[in-house]
């Protein structure tokens, strides 16, 4: 009997601790911080000039993709002609303009993704964001918030933990 009593007492003090563990279950939220900055600095110089850049080197690169595929239409036009020294000529011209676009690309894509890492590094803008973020996650019982910027591990993420649009709106009414 004694030891009926002392198996029951051990249950139920592990039924007890279960509403404790059930508790402490961690909660993540994730937060969109490119589309907060740009919420927040859209009208500012630095973003413009950001933005206008992209637009000259993405006009730069479609023009000479236009060059390229008007090339390859070229070269089609020699090799029904049956004028094998033009298509030799166009096929040099083709791989030497495909590699300039290509080397071009990267280098202004590398250019961009550096311009737009000084902008979304403000220290003054990160503190604030950072403030306001803590102030929610800590407000909703949040244990972690994820960057979708930085987080190239989240392969899927619910929308009702995305809490981009709460911290806009709190940064907002402090303005």
């Amino acid at each position: 009997m004694s030891k009926r009593v002392v198996i029951l007492a051990f249950a139920a003090i592990l039924l007890a601790g279960i509403p404790a563990v059930a508790q402490q279950i961690t909660k993540f939220a994730v937060i969109d911080t490119s589309r907060i900055y740009t919420t927040f600095y859209r009208d500012s110089r630095s973003v413009r000039e950001y933005e206008a850049k992209k637009a000259q080197y993405q006009g730069e690169i479609k023009r000479m993709s236009d060059e390229v595929k008007s090339l390859r239409q070229q070269k089609v036009d020699a090799e029904s002609a049956g004028d094998s020294s033009k298509v030799s000529r166009l096929e040099a011209d083709i791989a030497s303009r495909t590699n300039t676009l290509l080397e071009y690309s990267k280098v202004k894509n590398a250019e961009l993704d550096q311009l737009k890492k000084r902008l979304v590094t403000d220290d003054a803008f990160y503190s604030m964001l950072y403030e306001e973020i803590r102030t929610i996650g800590e407000a909703d019982g949040y244990s972690m918030v994820l960057s979708l910027q930085e987080g190239n591990s989240i392969i899927w993420y619910s929308p009702t933990v995305d809490i981009t649009d709460k911290v806009i709106k709190s940064m907002t009414s402090r303005r």
